[in-house]
């Protein structure tokens, strides 16, 4: 296997999402990834080992009924931050945005960490507190 940089493993990684390419996954993961998913919050599943994460990423990646929609790409060395939006029904609202924090490592994906904007019952910072205070 040559080398891939930061850029061309995330590269993939994104294309297997917006192509719904199972295939382009394949040894793009590491055999010591740790991926969390956005849900279930607080803090989201936790998957481990690159087996594991490679089966979790190629169902949500086979699932046409839902599309991932990479909106900016931060690369930094052995880092990179994906912006994202993720729609998941045909609503107006069927969508949330989010982020993911990774970390490459000879070339293959060695942690996911996933996070979005919440929906439902979280109260905002500013809720509850008087006016003046």
């Amino acid at each position: 296997m040559s080398f891939r940089t930061t850029t061309e493993v995330i590269d993939r990684f994104n294309r297997a999402f917006t192509d719904h390419d199972p295939d382009l996954l394949t040894d793009l993961i590491g055999e010591d990834c740790v991926m969390e998913a956005v849900q279930p919050a607080p803090t989201g599943e936790r998957v481990e080992g690159g087996e594991a994460c490679l089966a979790w990423w190629q169902t949500l990646v086979e699932d046409r009924t839902t599309q991932f929609e990479p909106q900016e790409v931060v690369i930094a060395a052995d880092r990179a931050t994906i912006r994202w939006h993720y729609r998941f029904g045909d609503g107006p609202t069927d969508w949330v945005s989010g982020v993911n924090l990774m970390r490459v490592r000879d070339g293959v994906i060695v942690e996911a960490l996933g996070y979005s904007k919440t929906a439902g019952e979280v109260p905002l910072a500013t809720e509850g507190k008087p006016k003046n205070a």
